[in-house]
């Protein structure tokens, strides 16, 4: 689809400079480009917490810089149905999501797709740092050459036909020649901070926000010897490996090694907390992941080597999947893995290409009660 003024694209714009750059790059490419700004939440608090004003304003002047139309499209009911609910319903299970993966496989590469072929697009673009590559009959997806900006971890979810209709222009770009680019054309974003996070949280406090939706359910923080050393404000808002907020001031019965969050017992509203960031409750070798997605073809070995992260910007890990039945499978890592989150991603690499991931669904409950029991053993012999 390459250099052809003859094929209709509209870059999903969100005001940063990425999304404004991919424009240009498609533009300076012979595409008739357009763009189209997407709104994805609505509440109450939006314009107090979220940019998606300014964000809106910003897309504007790109638009009127490069002399392109802008649409604007509110996908508000479909995030909340597709990817909101999920959101909900995995805290409300002591798990923890990451709702950017269902935003771009449901939202941006789904719904702003629909739409952008009903307005008569021939594919779409993004601003996201990745790159495809067509095979035959296949698309497959690969990491950007700025790794340091690698977006596929969140793009392994995505569908074979979106892929197929969608352009990276920046995924061969070094994040400052984006900048530099972006100056040249006089954009008024060319400086502008990356976004973090959610729209929908914005910058406001997670845990209030959270609350609006789900009640917290105090309750205690305790040692895995069954000591309590404090009360947690609800398992929802602590996560695996966590260090911060916890309020465990200083003991008289405990070294003043920092505390980590190990373990959440949902049957008792328990938060098991240790001590030492390379606690043994805090390793893991091995996950069993399902919902599994796989960019291009399931692979047709019962078992393969490759690598794996387990959260953005993780380096790669070694590893060896096979499969217990169609819909799982199960993660060996070479070595031992740090806070491996039930509700969080794991997604497969061979090299530059992102193969496909799934839900981390077992760090292995039974497993963590076993190496618990055997702490416990080991702390009574001793």
């Amino acid at each position: 689809m390459n250099n052809h003024a003859s094929s209709r694209v509209i870059v999903g714009l969100s005001g940063g400079v990425d999304s404004a750059v991919a424009a240009l790059l498609l533009q300076e490419q012979g595409y008739a480009v357009e763009g189209l700004f997407m709104e994805n939440w609505e509440d109450d608090e939006a314009e107090t917490y979220c940019t998606a004003a300014q964000d809106f304003q910003d897309a504007r002047q790109v638009c009127e810089q490069l002399g392109i139309p802008l649409h604007k499209a509110n996908f508000a009911a479909a995030y909340r149905e597709h990817v909101f609910h999920y959101f909900l319903d995995e805290y409300a299970a002591g798990r923890t999501p990451n709702p950017d993966v269902l935003c771009n496989s449901e939202i941006k590469f789904k719904a702003f797709l629909d739409h952008a072929l009903r307005l008569g697009a021939d594919c779409i673009a993004t601003g996201h740092y990745a790159r495809t590559w067509r095979t035959g009959n296949e698309v497959k997806l690969l990491r950007a050459c700025d790794e340091s900006k690698d977006q596929t971890y969140f793009l392994h979810a995505v569908a074979q036909a979106a892929l197929a209709r969608t352009l990276f222009p920046v995924g061969a770009l070094l994040k400052n020649e984006v900048r530099r680019r972006a100056r040249q054309a006089g954009f008024a974003n060319h400086a502008r901070k990356d976004s973090t996070g959610i729209c929908f949280i914005g910058e406001r406090k997670f845990s209030n926000f959270l609350g609006k939706y789900l009640p917290a359910q105090p309750g205690r923080m305790e040692t895995p010897e069954g000591t309590l050393v404090g009360t947690h404000r609800g398992l929802m808002y602590y996560t695996l490996g966590q260090r911060q907020g916890l309020g465990i001031g200083g003991r008289r019965d405990a070294a003043e090694t920092p505390w980590y969050v190990a373990a959440k017992d949902s049957k008792r509203n328990v938060l098991i907390v240790v001590q030492g960031h390379e606690h043994p409750m805090l390793m893991r070798q091995s996950l069993i992941a399902d919902k599994l997605h796989w960019v291009s073809a399931a692979p047709s070995a019962p078992a393969f080597d490759c690598t794996a992260r387990c959260r953005y910007r993780q380096a790669d890990q070694p590893c060896h999947v096979t499969f217990p039945d169609a819909h799982r499978c199960r993660v060996e890592f070479t070595a031992s893995q740090r806070a491996l989150t039930p509700g969080q991603y794991v997604v497969f690499y061979r090299g530059d290409e992102c193969l496909g991931g799934g839900v981390i669904g077992e760090v292995g409950e039974a497993i963590m009660k076993n190496e618990m029991t055997a702490s416990l053993r080991t702390r009574s012999v001793a």
